[in-house]
């Protein structure tokens, strides 16, 4: 398909992004190209668009910037098997290389000589965009465009809370970012007794109650450890799912799980980290397990059976819809931290 398109490119190696007028790319054998109906803001595009320490060494300029979206499959790849002209995908944004041992061996999420879409290659932040077979995923048609954009975050908050078993336990959500948004939904769904949220940001806590939170507290002015142990009947949690990568909620987290509990760790700390790894840890036979990206493809269908069975409302997260052009007024949202997840549309 040869023509223009508009789309929102990092040009350069500083702050920023434009929105500008590119050639349609060109799509290979065995990619589709799409056209997009539905893209959202990530964590990792602010990153590349402040140009922060992980993005100047991950990131080529000039790219194409996002990895989170829906739209319609325009063509289609002469080696690409079951998908068809018309197709309503989303895309997983790992790209694997489908020979490592990780990939051999079904962790596929891991790959050692993983690229991601939207950080390797031009990204979805555009009308047209290229998504390579092996991350395709074909979308229930009654599932909103807006909807089918978000099960990329989405998967990562249900890796993170079946990270452990929360049927009929208490669940502590450290961050209530997107995915620690998204997560509180997740846990109801899968039959948490009691969810918790631990958010220092106003406009997010009152989303984690939408979302189905039972407590939310502001950790910098109430003090969590009371109110945990009273809600727990001074048992403590059996789960966390810590979502914000800051040192001091995640090692308050480890005090606060009960002995044998588990903890799911979605967050990213800016740098390294120390834990009480003897008395936090081991002597508490807690069991911590790290997530990254969605399992290929169970992670998947779980999403897409929670939005297709209504499972779980996002309405309340969805916060902001602005056209693609608009996209600095999202980035500004998201810089304030007053926003719950931001859809651009081209």
């Amino acid at each position: 398909m040869n023509g223009k398109m508009k789309a929102i490119v990092k040009t350069k190696e500083a702050k920023g992004a434009k929105f500008k007028e590119v050639s349609i790319p060109d799509y290979g054998s065995e990619q589709v190209l799409i056209k997009v109906e539905s893209t959202s803001i990530c964590g990792t595009d602010l990153h590349i668009y402040e140009w922060n320490k992980w993005a100047q060494k991950n990131i080529s300029v000039p790219q194409i910037m996002g990895h989170e979206v829906a739209g319609k499959v325009l063509e289609v790849g002469d080696r690409v098997e079951n998908i068809e002209e018309g197709d309503f995908i989303s895309a997983e944004t790992h790209i694997p290389c489908g020979y490592c041992y990780q990939c051999k061996t079904g962790k596929q999420h891991i790959c050692n000589n993983m690229r991601i879409l939207g950080v390797h290659k031009d990204g979805v932040f555009a009308e047209y965009a290229v998504i390579d077979k092996v991350d395709v995923w074909k979308n229930d048609p009654t599932i909103p465009a807006e909807y089918a954009s978000l099960q990329e975050p989405m998967g990562n908050a249900i890796d993170t809370i079946l990270a452990g078993d929360v049927a009929g336990k208490n669940v502590l959500i450290t961050g209530a970012g997107p995915a620690g948004l998204i997560s509180v939904s997740v846990a109801r769904a899968f039959g948490a007794t009691q969810v918790i949220v631990s958010e220092p940001n106003d406009y997010r806590r009152k989303i984690a109650l939408e979302m189905g939170a039972d407590k939310v507290v502001n950790p910098l002015e109430e003090d969590l450890t009371d109110i945990i142990y009273e809600r727990t009947d001074g048992i403590g949690v059996d789960f966390v799912a810590e979502m914000s990568g800051n040192e001091h909620a995640l090692n308050e987290a480890l005090k606060l799980i009960t002995a044998g509990g588990e903890m799911g760790l979605l967050g990213l700390p800016d740098d390294n980290v120390s834990l009480d790894l003897t008395n936090g840890v081991i002597f508490k036979g807690i069991t911590l397990v790290g997530v990254t990206g969605r399992k290929m493809f169970n992670t998947w269908y779980t999403a897409s059976r929670l939005l297709k069975e209504e499972r779980i409302d996002l309405d309340p997260l969805i916060t902001h819809i602005f056209p693609l052009e608009e996209f600095k007024k999202g980035m500004e949202l998201m810089e304030s931290g007053n926003c719950g997840k931001i859809i651009l549309k081209p």
